[in-house]
């Protein structure tokens, strides 16, 4: 039996299958949409993402809303009373405060529960970046890795998970503050593809720029080149915002140019995607650096 849980959010953007095979759980954040709010469960089961992102090309405006001190504490609380120790991986605090939330909860729950260990690992990732690094860290523990390892292992390797993004509507970003309205109207007319990455800081910043979809996905596939470590040995995901030929398209570069093994694929949850917009495209992989 295992000694501790691997508690991470839904902005981690697996599919519950993965996160069920892997033994993890995520927290839920809140998306508002169409006046209401939905918990954003890994399986859709309260808003299904295909309808989520036929909204947004609809029109729809949507919020989000970070993970709460009460919710993690809940959530781990029912851990240590099953006897386990817990392990949190939480959203980049660079995008949201769900990490601050969770570090708040786990010094409340040290108090109450002293014979017991918890540990917050700010992963400074995002999407299937953050589900990743919980891929890797699970796979650790399924070898045995104690707690503590579990948790040096995350803080380790944090950083070389690289996060390579870009997307189709840049007026998802010029509404979200990341570009300046001119440029997301001359982007728009030029066809020009911004290539963003979440770097060190947990921040997601535009790197470089590419002219139409097809040259933005074949750059995607260019950092595998320049920075992955043994790419024929990896587990690569690929998260997309509801454009899954692209994804597919994507995932064949990989494999015919660098022999990747394994690709996964899901979407880009309602959380990300209320910020990123209809054709977000990104991809995630263990590198020398971000």
């Amino acid at each position: 039996m295992r000694t501790y849980q691997i508690l991470t959010d839904s902005s981690c953007d697996m599919t519950q299958q993965m996160a069920d095979a892997l033994e993890l759980v995520a927290v839920p954040l809140t998306v508002n949409y169409q006046g209401k709010e939905y918990p954003n469960y890994l399986d859709g089961r309260a808003l299904d993402t295909a309808a989520f992102y036929h909204g947004l090309r609809s029109g729809e405006m949507t919020s989000t809303s970070a993970v709460n001190p009460a919710t993690w504490k809940a959530a781990a609380e029912a851990v240590f009373r099953q006897g386990q120790d817990v392990l949190i991986l939480a959203f980049s605090s660079g995008l949201s405060t769900t990490f601050n939330a969770a570090f708040i909860a786990s010094q409340e729950l040290l108090e109450e529960y002293p014979e017991r260990k918890i540990y917050v690992v700010d992963t400074l990732c995002a999407s299937m970046g953050q589900g990743l690094l919980c891929y890797h860290v699970a796979q650790k523990r399924l070898e045995g890795a104690t707690l503590e390892e579990a948790r040096d292992y995350a803080e380790a390797n944090k950083l070389h998970l690289c996060h390579w993004f870009t997307v189709d509507d840049l007026m998802f970003l010029k509404r979200g503050g990341r570009i300046s309205g001119a440029t997301a109207v001359m982007g728009s007319l030029l066809q020009i593809k911004p290539v963003m990455h979440v770097d060190n800081d947990g921040h997601l910043v535009p790197v470089s720029k590419a002219r139409g979809r097809r040259a933005s996905i074949q750059a995607l596939a260019a950092k595998v080149g320049e920075t992955a470590i043994e790419p024929e040995k990896q587990v690569m995901f690929i998260s997309h915002g509801d454009c899954l030929e692209d994804a597919a398209y994507l995932a064949g570069l990989l494999r015919e140019r660098y022999h990747v093994p394994r690709v996964e694929i899901n979407y880009v949850g309602p959380v990300i995607g209320s910020h990123s917009g209809p054709g977000t495209l990104a991809l995630f992989f263990l590198g020398t650096q971000r």
